[in-house]
């Protein structure tokens, strides 16, 4: 009996000690960080060129289309141009999923060293915290302006 006594003291201690120690959780808001954040905005801007170039792809290649006067004509163009397009369609997909995947590993290398320096046990996104936490957004965007 003393020994389980002992035992539960022994464990609530370390479960107080444990409770000391933790450091809570952050929250950042994505879309602040986006907004201020100038890699980003780039990306954002290149990726937005890409697409508008698509579509003036397509709105030349449809003009080409309708001076075409053979319906064999029009469709062996048909055919070349939708191959163009999927090439091209596929180079846009690559390049946006590239550069969101850069800037989200960039936010969150910057997140993770803002965690270990406030000793904080996790980081959320804004949305997921209904009560409680430390919004700690600001310094996440200090955190990759300080890294150019």
């Amino acid at each position: 009996m003393k020994n389980l006594k002992t035992g539960l003291v022994i464990l609530s201690m370390m479960l107080f000690a444990g409770i000391a120690n933790a450091g809570g959780v952050g929250y950042i808001d994505y879309a602040k960080v986006i907004d201020n954040y100038e890699f980003a905005k780039r990306a954002t801007k290149e990726v937005d060129a890409k697409g508008l170039e698509m579509q003036q792809y397509l709105v030349d290649k449809e003009k080409e289309y309708k001076s075409l006067d053979t319906p064999l004509k029009k469709q062996a163009f048909e055919q070349k141009t939708a191959q163009e397009f999927k090439a091209r369609e596929d180079a846009y997909i690559n390049l946006k999923n590239k550069r969101e995947q850069e800037v989200y590993t960039k936010i969150r290398d910057a997140a993770k060293a803002v965690m270990v320096e406030q000793k904080l046990d996790a980081i959320m996104d804004q949305r997921g915290v209904f009560v409680g936490g430390v919004d700690i957004t600001d310094l996440v965007i200090n955190k990759l302006k300080s890294a150019r």
